[in-house]
């Protein structure tokens, strides 16, 4: 049934001092938070969302049916332990958006939305606009008006939104100040002024490091919405960079002391501060939640891939998982697990939607070496517990996509990685991996995996795979030195999070500043 644009929430109030935790304060910080759906945006904003309740603030997590419907575990868990967070939910006006009735949450695992709904998504998103302010003037409780909006830097519309509520606007970024910075910094300089070719390698102008050279392609790092000319997108790409222009100041998912220069070099290049408050998987540590983070329905339990890894030696098993958007091919899948298995270590293999995205030629393929390496490999066909694998001390290297979120979750359980970079911002995560981090062995992609027009059907072989695995699993200088550096980067994440850290003072510091100076209960009803 359609919304006909009678949006509504489906989260109750929380009144001061009631069950929820919410105390009465006159100061109290209040953070609206406005995710993206996509996994790598929307778990790591929760989080942050969770964290900063920790601390004392209210968060309010606004999002449409679809996106809470992910997290809603999460959060409930959240507000029965005493935080004072809500998440408020609110149906799309599909009739109004052009967007077909449902498209935003599809039946397969991943509620991927097809790439041509897209541009009707994210134009039902930005509908919400109004809906949200009227329910954040209803249902704020007293002393505790909205004083900051949180929003995914793709949500430029929030801009509006903050203005109209009167506060300040913060951007939040689930990637590393060193991405971030490369790809302003290539627009910012016209890098690519007089480049026709797109896989010409073009040097990063501006970086802090005079005498690491990173080098990049167009391919490789296009720019935001920038790499499909079609007009839409990059007119969203333009109004998404207006929106971060006019921003009051980023939150981004990293650690300050992995990264100081690429920090500072962001701040000074937008002139406004960025809080880092990585690694805000952390918040999960221990906890039930860790398991079923960002999904309530796994394919496989936490209890049972525990027992698996169990039985194997400390270090031996090799994680491999390309997240929640990309897909490996039908030849390239099981040119995977060949290597995989000629590798002759354990591992464990998230093969995302296997039954519904393969034909039985190669769900058969991958039956056979399930049979064959049965005992030593362990095929997860759908949503995994990676946190909880990479914690566990029978791991001992990530195949990873190099999506922000894994690399950081490898980095902060201090395992060295094997890079397999697909689409945007994941070629300059791998070049933070392997050349600034020296963490990572790389696979040898040299241009995007994903959202191609002609999709090659084999681009790492078996033979790659095998080598890339053994370099990082094995027993040699390069690979323990690796290791070494893995270990020296989690104790340096583990310590931000701590009293003291990086991170936690940053969250405190947020908390402080973002507070509320006088009573807003009674700010008028607006739109």
């Amino acid at each position: 049934m359609t919304s006909q644009g009678q949006a509504h929430a489906q989260a109750a109030p929380l009144a001061p001092g009631d069950a929820n935790g919410t105390t009465t304060a006159a100061h109290q910080a209040h953070f609206v938070f406005v995710p993206l759906n996509e996994h790598g945006h929307l778990i790591p904003a929760v989080d942050t969302a969770l964290l900063l309740a920790t601390h004392g603030a209210l968060c309010t997590i606004a999002a449409p049916v679809s996106t809470a419907k992910r997290v809603r575990h999460t959060v409930d868990a959240a507000r029965a332990s005493g935080l004072p967070v809500r998440l408020a939910e609110f149906p799309l006006d599909y009739a109004a958006s052009g967007l077909p009735e449902g498209a935003d949450d599809a039946a397969t695992g991943d509620h991927r939305i097809d790439p041509a709904h897209m541009m009707s998504y994210y134009r039902a998103v930005s509908l919400l606009r109004a809906p949200i302010e009227r329910y954040l003037r209803a249902h704020a409780p007293p002393f505790t008006f909205p004083t900051c909006v949180v929003s995914d830097f793709f949500n430029p519309w929030t801009t509006e939104l903050a203005s109209s509520l009167g506060v300040p606007r913060l951007s939040f970024f689930s990637m590393s100040a060193f991405s971030v910075l490369c790809h302003h910094n290539l627009e910012r300089f016209h890098a690519y002024d007089g480049v026709e070719d797109s896989n010409a390698p073009v040097v990063v102008p501006g970086l802090p490091e005079k005498e690491r050279k990173v080098v990049v392609t167009r391919a490789q790092a296009p720019g935001f919405l920038r790499s499909v000319p079609i007009p839409e997108w990059l007119e969203l790409g333009d109004y998404i960079e207006r929106a971060r222009a006019e921003a009051d100041g980023v939150i981004m998912n990293t650690v300050l002391e992995m990264e100081p220069e690429y920090v500072a070099g962001y701040e000074e290049a937008r002139g406004f501060k960025v809080w880092t408050v990585g690694p805000v998987s952390l918040y999960h540590h221990g906890a039930t939640t860790q398991a079923s983070r960002g999904s309530d329905t796994p394919a496989i339990g936490a209890a049972e891939c525990l027992r698996w890894l169990d039985g194997k030696g400390p270090g031996s098993v090799v994680y491999v998982s390309f997240g929640s958007i990309a897909q490996a091919g039908p030849k390239q899948v099981v040119e995977l697990g060949l290597g995989l298995e000629a590798s002759g270590h354990p591992f464990i293999w998230v093969v995302r939607n296997a039954d519904d995205v393969y034909d039985e030629a190669v769900r058969g393929a991958l039956r056979e070496i399930e049979e064959r390496v049965e005992g030593r490999g362990l095929l997860v066909r759908g949503w995994a517990p990676q946190v909880t694998i990479l914690s566990h001390a029978a791991v001992g290297g990530f195949v990873t996509h190099c999506g922000w979120n894994s690399t950081l979750e490898a980095i902060t359980a201090g395992l060295p990685v094997v890079t397999w970079p697909h689409f945007t911002d994941q070629f300059l995560n791998e070049k933070m991996a392997v050349e600034v981090l020296g963490i990572g062995v790389s696979v040898g992609v040299k241009e995007p995996l994903t959202y191609q027009a002609v999709p090659k059907e084999i681009v790492v072989g078996r033979d790659v795979v095998e080598e890339a695995v053994r370099s990082v699993m094995g027993d040699g200088e390069e690979a323990e030195e690796r290791r070494r550096r893995a270990r020296a980067l989690a104790d340096k994440a583990k310590a931000a999070v701590r009293e003291g850290g990086s991170s936690h003072a940053n969250l405190l510091d947020l908390v402080k500043r973002f507070a509320s100076t006088a009573s807003q209960a009674s700010a008028p009803s607006g739109t």
